[in-house]
């Protein structure tokens, strides 16, 4: 029988550590990379076409949100399961939105990180039970969104990344290097960006990347 192959992604090396050393008491469960950012999680993604992708969500240079959207749109047979410390409903419906097939807090990991990997190796999804409830009134039909939310679903995905490397305190010229691209190109992405949030400076785009859980402080 072929391996689960399962990728890992995650900010902090404990956790990393933390949950291979879980995920491989499992037999036939193997984690086939690791990552330390969003775009690292991303290119591993790529490379390795794993069967499952593990991600937190506020990781730096890619958030888990865009890392999540891109997996899905560029290797979409591989499963992704979210576990964050954060438990609101805007972030669990942008998760289900950006095609998450699962969503677990680190604080139940030790319990249910195996029950909930074991889920999507299944093609079932595994959502904790505030997750569900949330996921369930969505299908219900009700509608969420707050207005600065439908002003960030205007940005592109070049714009969602500029905004994240900005308000990780990056230059123009560090983000056009980060990202291949000249710096006036970096600062008409920033002009637009600014535009289309209706922020006036660095600050309030910082501010609006913390609420969406794309940086930490």
């Amino acid at each position: 029988m072929k391996p689960l192959s399962i990728l890992i992604a995650d900010d902090h090396a404990v956790v990393r550590r933390g949950m291979r050393a879980l995920l491989e008491t499992q037999p036939n469960w193997q984690v086939c990379g690791e990552a330390q950012n969003g775009r690292e999680a991303l290119e591993e993604a790529r490379r390795l076409k794993p069967d499952l992708a593990v991600l937190d969500i506020t990781m730096p240079e890619l958030n888990g949100l865009e890392a999540i959207a891109r997996i899905r749109e560029e290797v979409p047979q591989t499963r992704v399961l979210v576990l964050t410390m954060h438990d609101d409903k805007e972030l669990i419906q942008a998760t289900v939105k950006a095609g998450a097939h699962g969503y677990l807090l680190k604080s139940d990991s030790e319990r249910d990180l195996i029950t909930a990997v074991d889920a999507l190796a299944h093609d079932k999804a595994f959502f904790t039970q505030a997750a569900s409830e949330t996921v369930r009134n969505d299908f219900r039909g009700a509608h969420w969104g707050t207005a600065s939310h439908r002003r960030g679903g205007l940005l592109t995905k070049r714009e969602r990344e500029v905004l994240q490397l900005l308000a990780e305190g990056r230059s123009n010229k560090e983000v056009a290097g980060r990202l291949g691209i000249s710096t006036r190109t970096a600062e008409n992405h920033r002009a637009n960006i600014m535009r289309k949030l209706a922020c006036r400076s660095i600050a309030d785009l910082t501010r609006y990347a913390i609420r969406k859980r794309m940086v930490q402080v």
